[in-house]
């Protein structure tokens, strides 16, 4: 037998030395193709950035920053200090060609500012004009627009993936809940530290025992916690409905989130409003969710309202607050009793000067119906047996910088009569139905979640002034594009 010689024996292990090296080479580079990929994969929000136009960068933030419309960090109005509608009118601006096309679809609400405007001629003649106050008055309007040129640019013109921006938002409110239990601990604990951060942070703070506004209570990252219902039942609350016929994960995982901080803020005694929110909210959730010319479904939906109703008994027992009002009336809230007051000056302003009642006082010029009607609502307290001198304080305190009335319908009618306020229903309701997409035309806008959604909406502005607000926006731009 021929043996192979030591040469030949070690070009052969060299060889086969080589191949396993380029083997492991190539298994290595394999490998890290492989990790890459997986490491991609763990960046969806630079995929969907590398997407999408570079101008999406305010759109996303602007979506983030919604729960967030109470810091010194935001615009300056009377009651709120928001950061997103800001955001949003860049975006608008990036896409003015787009926007274009909003303007057009929605015109009657885009022509809004300037009827607000010729509205305002009269009492600007007559009563002067607050320039600071009519142009926060005027920006709130048209940030009420930018939001809305922003979703239908966004998520209808370019078609933008809604998965991404909503979960963006979800995890948006989950931080701001986490704030306001980061909050609950540090005043329980009386860490000063944190206590002092978010007493600065806040523009009108709740944080503090010394607080004017009532404090020892978390405020989330909100104006105020009364505002808690406003962003659950006025934005998530409708995203889950929008969801329910789209993405049931992304519909759990709203619902996670509104069940969740609702219950968190009523055990952490945030505030009153929002235990009678999610009462509210709960019984018009019933109603959409249940299908009523079904036997067992309205046997069931009749049981729910009945434990609703139990559950709201409950919270008004467990509230110190509510009980003191269902045993004292409006008085036995000062917070309660001041919603009342606040919105009865400027309404009897328009009874001191009747005329008022059709063009209102001008953009800014709320505080000329308060101080017109102080005396008024005074006398008509004190008839009632409570305390008027509550009315005219408050406006003696008031300027045209500082003053609010806590609710949408008495701040619209006072500053633009109820020709303002009649054509802002209409033109919201116009532009609502105006319906873009087939199937949206097939089946019609006004369904049972769309006017349910409506009543919500209308309950929720009797205590929110904010023209700018979320929840009007989008109602006005996906109710027709709901699903049932």
């Amino acid at each position: 037998m021929i043996r192979p010689n030591n040469s030949e024996c070690e070009v052969t292990a060299k060889a086969k030395a080589g191949v396993a090296i380029d083997d492991a080479a190539a298994q290595a580079q394999a490998s890290g193709r492989q990790s890459a990929g997986r490491a991609v994969s763990y960046r969806p929000m630079l995929r969907f950035l590398a997407t999408q136009d570079r101008n999406v960068i305010w759109l996303l933030p602007g979506i983030a920053l919604l729960p967030v419309d109470g810091t010194t960090l935001g615009l300056y109005a009377p009651f709120w200090s928001p950061i997103s509608p800001v955001l949003f009118a860049v975006y608008c601006l990036c896409n003015w060609r787009q926007l274009h096309i909003v303007a057009v679809k929605y015109l009657p609400l885009f022509l809004l500012p300037v009827v607000c405007i010729i509205l305002s001629i009269p009492g600007w003649l007559r009563f002067g004009i607050h320039f600071n106050a009519a142009f926060m008055s005027l920006t709130g309007l048209f940030g009420m627009l930018a939001t809305l040129g922003a979703l239908v640019i966004a998520f209808h013109i370019k078609r933008i993936p809604w998965n991404m921006p909503i979960r963006l938002l979800i995890a948006a409110y989950w931080c701001s809940f986490a704030v306001g239990v980061v909050q609950w601990f540090s005043i329980h604990l009386r860490f000063e530290p944190l206590v002092n951060y978010f007493s600065h942070l806040m523009y009108r703070q709740y944080i503090t025992d010394s607080s004017v506004w009532g404090g020892g209570r978390s405020q989330f990252l909100f104006a105020e916690p009364s505002y808690i219902g406003m962003h659950l039942f006025g934005i998530l609350l409708p995203l889950m409905w929008l969801m329910r016929g789209r993405d049931s994960i992304y519909a759990k995982r709203l619902r996670d989130l509104i069940v969740v901080y609702a219950i968190g803020a009523m055990l952490m005694q945030a505030g009153t409003r929002i235990v009678i929110d999610s009462v509210v909210a709960l019984l018009v959730a019933i109603i959409v969710h249940n299908t009523w010319h079904d036997r067992k479904q309205r046997l069931r939906g009749m049981a729910q309202f009945a434990g609703a109703c139990l559950l709201g008994l409950m919270g008004v027992l467990a509230d110190s607050r509510l009980t003191s009002i269902a045993e004292n009336g409006a008085q036995g809230d000062g917070s309660f009793f001041a919603r009342i007051y606040q919105s009865l000056d400027p309404l009897c302003g328009l009874l001191t000067h009747p005329w008022t009642m059709f063009t209102g006082y001008g953009a800014g010029n709320i505080i000329n119906a308060v101080w017109a009607g102080a005396s008024k609502a005074e006398q008509l307290l004190n008839g009632l047996g409570m305390n008027g001198g509550a009315a005219t304080g408050f406006a003696a305190g008031m300027n045209a910088d500082t003053v609010w009335t806590m609710c949408a319908y008495t701040s619209v009618v006072a500053e633009y009569g109820l020709i303002g306020l009649v054509l802002l229903v209409i033109a919201s309701i116009v532009s609502m139905t105006r319906v873009f997409d087939t199937a949206a035309a097939e089946h019609g806008v006004w369904s049972k979640t769309v006017i349910c959604w409506l009543v919500l909406i209308v309950y929720l502005y009797i205590q929110c002034e904010n023209y700018a607000f979320a929840a009007l926006p989008l109602f006005i731009f996906a109710a027709s594009k709901l699903r049932e």
